[in-house]
């Protein structure tokens, strides 16, 4: 018989912090009109919904810089028709970071509380003029507080430790959203080890994604958008790391299966792949190995094969004595564990667990002084080693 347990939900879905007075107003600074920071029908991604749902009242979101005005204005409109419009009512358009931090230098009593940055990775994370933003940012503003999404870049690897190195010259906050670090079952699963004072021997990472929906051109140019290890398994290489360690790159070893496999035709795609060079075009599946500095292995599996709107996802932790399964890590998480005092695997549910929401609480905490630096889990420098591993596996 299987051991259940069912943890209280922390209902972040309507939680919103208690201090609402004006006089606390948060200013936001958001860059990128598309899903990550709006939502799409993807996934549960919604970063604007999150700081809404965090600052309730005090929200303002001061700028939204995106490069299509058309874009902008549809996001615009439909939030100011909502029951949100205080946030956005004010809110300036600007196409470009090199505007608004112009507008900023004239204007400095407008600097916002925090940058949210959801945009391409080719536009950012670079010491290269034009994709450098978080370095324009704290050259202007050293203290800023910067949320920004994975991929953290799409440069070389080496320049983006530059940036690391030139960041470190700063006091400036900076999250990356790797928001299942944040789970509930992963805190639970790091307990447990910790607890133990586990070694972990192996980690196993499977990251299935639904492809039909994904009508993003720039998604299914491996040039354009990293390659899927890159911009979507990178997920699962970061909570391996968070587990396993720092890696050994030169131990990366990959297979996969290619558009032009026999067994890598998809019969529902939303693009016209015939208009992308073979080259180009993103591979349907990726196994990939790795060993850690500690000496355990790491596996990853990633797959762009399931229809439909949900993604199969999992992730298996061994040690001597030790089973750990952490599954459904988009949908309702849940926690396996089997020890050396039964076979049977307890299982642990989380039900109503949302990282988002836990990420952006963390980080609007850090950001005004009321939490602990170390509440954010992945600073750049960490979010860079996660990216040398994806760089590893799509170029190996």
């Amino acid at each position: 018989m299987v051991s259940t347990t069912t943890v209280p939900a922390n209902q972040a879905a309507d939680k919103v912090l208690a201090n609402e007075s004006k006089d606390s107003i948060f200013k936001v600074a958001i860059v990128g009109a598309g899903g990550i920071n709006f939502g799409s029908p993807e996934g549960p991604w919604n970063n604007a919904q999150r700081i809404e749902q965090n600052l309730g009242q005090r929200l303002r979101v001061n700028a939204l810089i995106n490069p299509i005005p058309n874009e902008t204005n549809r996001v615009l409109d439909s939030k100011r028709d909502s029951n949100v419009s205080y946030a956005y009512n004010e809110t300036k358009m600007y196409t470009s970071m090199t505007e608004y931090l112009d507008y900023l230098s004239r204007h400095p009593e407008d600097e916002p509380n925090a940058f949210v940055i959801g945009i391409p990775p080719d536009f950012h994370g670079s010491n290269k003029v034009g994709a450098d933003m978080e370095l324009q940012i704290v050259r202007q503003f050293p203290n800023a507080a910067l949320f920004i999404e994975k991929p953290i870049t799409s440069a070389a690897v080496e320049d983006a430790f530059d940036v690391v190195r030139q960041l470190e010259q700063h006091q400036a906050i900076i999250s990356i959203g790797y928001m299942f670090r944040y789970l509930k079952v992963v805190e639970a699963a790091k307990k447990y080890i910790q607890d133990n004072n586990l070694n972990i021997v192996c980690t196993i990472a499977r990251y299935n994604s639904s492809y039909i929906h994904n009508s993003k051109v720039f998604w299914w140019y491996v040039s354009k958008s990293g390659g899927p290890v890159v911009e979507q398994g990178t997920h699962f290489c970061d909570l391996s790391r968070y587990f396993g360690g720092d890696v050994d790159i030169s131990t990366v070893k990959v297979n996969r299966v290619l558009s032009s496999d026999p067994c890598g035709k998809l019969s529902a795609l939303p693009i016209d792949e015939g208009s992308i060079p073979e080259h180009e075009r993103v591979p349907r599946f990726t196994a990939a190995s790795w060993k850690y500095k500690s000496g355990a292995v790491g596996i990853l599996a990633h797959s762009i094969i399931l229809q439909g709107t949900q993604y199969d996802t999992c992730l298996e932790l061994q040690a001597d004595g030790h089973y750990i399964r952490i599954v459904d890590l988009y949908g309702t998480p849940r926690l396996y564990i089997r020890s050396p005092e039964s076979d049977t695997e307890r299982i642990v549910n989380f039900p109503d667990d949302d990282p988002y929401f836990s990420e952006f609480e963390a980080f609007i905490g850090v950001a005004e002084g009321k939490l602990p630096r170390e509440r954010i889990l992945s600073d750049f420098e960490d979010g860079t080693k996660t990216y040398e591993l994806t760089k590893a596996i799509t170029n190996n």
